[in-house]
């Protein structure tokens, strides 16, 4: 919904989400609002201006000059950004949530920056071994003295996600203080700890699975008409997924909180077909950089929407899903 300011007036210009109106529809009385979000994504609050010449009253003008977007339908298009409500008003610092990169336990690695790719089937994922002549697919790595494979980085198994050694690649967000200006063996406020998350991603393309070797999957809380499927994980049922974060594994400057470990399994439309990757995808990717050579993928790039429950705070993580189409 949207607040529209008309001639002097305040309008409530209010419609219900795409799942509203699903479970409006209903119609056996189950339907009933209990909570609601305020956001405001279309506000850039550098625009306060605290020099402006006309003075104080002028600060803000532009801020509440700006065009509100009326209400529209699309969950997954309205409020990226929640306002959330803090009782104290002595905080110096809010909580993050950030990916965790680099080596350690948990490991937690990355390819290209910020990008995840997922090999979606059997002769993408290739098989591990300790002889390097053998053709690992996109999970080509480094013999190890241990008989294992150091994996590419980056690369996730999204057929047997669960299978592999120890250093095979997952993702893992991190939430907590990420300042200096409190030490990190200081314990977090209960109200800036997030214990709940809610992990949105296209259910045509992947699901969620534990990063552990039991490969759990998540529950599905629901799936909207635009196949986004949405998992409310919490720390006190879904240990497998939700876990305070020791300090020692923490890429925070200051006090951790909770962390997120988990892996994706490709759906088996991508597992199976190319159908998805003709429709939604490019190909012609080439990655011989990474497994040493040249490999020609299918590739569909999307995200993975992380939310904290608890604080609000979001993050987008980029996915790549690919399946090879020749090595030479």
């Amino acid at each position: 919904m949207a607040f529209l300011d008309n001639s002097g007036d305040i309008i409530l210009d209010a419609v219900l989400t795409d799942t509203g109106r699903y479970r409006l529809a209903k119609g056996d009385g189950s339907f009933k609002i209990t909570k609601f979000a305020l956001g405001d994504d279309e506000i850039n609050y550098g625009s306060y201006n605290k020099n402006h010449p006309s003075g104080s009253a002028y600060y803000d003008l532009q801020i509440l000059q700006t065009p509100i977007l009326e209400a529209f339908t699309n969950n997954t298009s309205t409020m990226k950004s929640k306002l959330v409500s803090i009782s104290r008003t002595n905080l110096l610092y809010m909580p993050v949530i950030i990916v965790a990169a680099g080596d350690g336990a948990p490991r937690s690695v990355q390819m290209s920056g910020s990008i995840f790719c997922v090999a979606v089937d059997e002769a993408t994922v290739g098989r591990d071994s300790a002889v390097n002549a053998v053709d690992y697919g996109l999970l080509k790595g480094n013999a190890r003295n241990d008989g294992n494979v150091d994996f590419a980085k980056g690369i996730l198994n999204g057929v047997t996600p669960g299978t592999g050694n120890n250093n095979d690649s997952y993702i893992q967000l991190q939430q907590g203080l990420n300042t200096s200006g409190i030490s990190k063996e200081q314990t977090i406020d209960a109200e800036l700890n997030e214990t709940q998350y809610i992990i949105e991603m296209d259910n045509r393309l992947g699901s969620i699975v534990s990063y552990n070797a039991s490969a759990a999957p998540a529950k599905i809380s629901f799936i909207d008409d635009d196949n986004v499927a949405s998992y409310y994980l919490s720390l006190s049922t879904d240990n497998n997924f939700v876990a305070d974060l020791p300090t020692s594994f923490s890429r925070l400057a200051g006090p951790p909180g909770t962390f997120l470990p988990f892996k994706i399994r490709a759906s088996t439309e991508l597992q199976t077909s190319t159908y998805l990757f003709e429709k939604l995808g490019s190909t012609g990717l080439n990655v011989a950089n990474i497994v040493g050579t040249s490999v020609e993928l299918r590739y569909i790039d999307s995200i993975v929407k992380i939310t904290g429950a608890t604080t609000g705070y979001t993050i987008d993580v980029p996915i790549r899903y690919v399946k090879k189409v020749n090595q030479s």
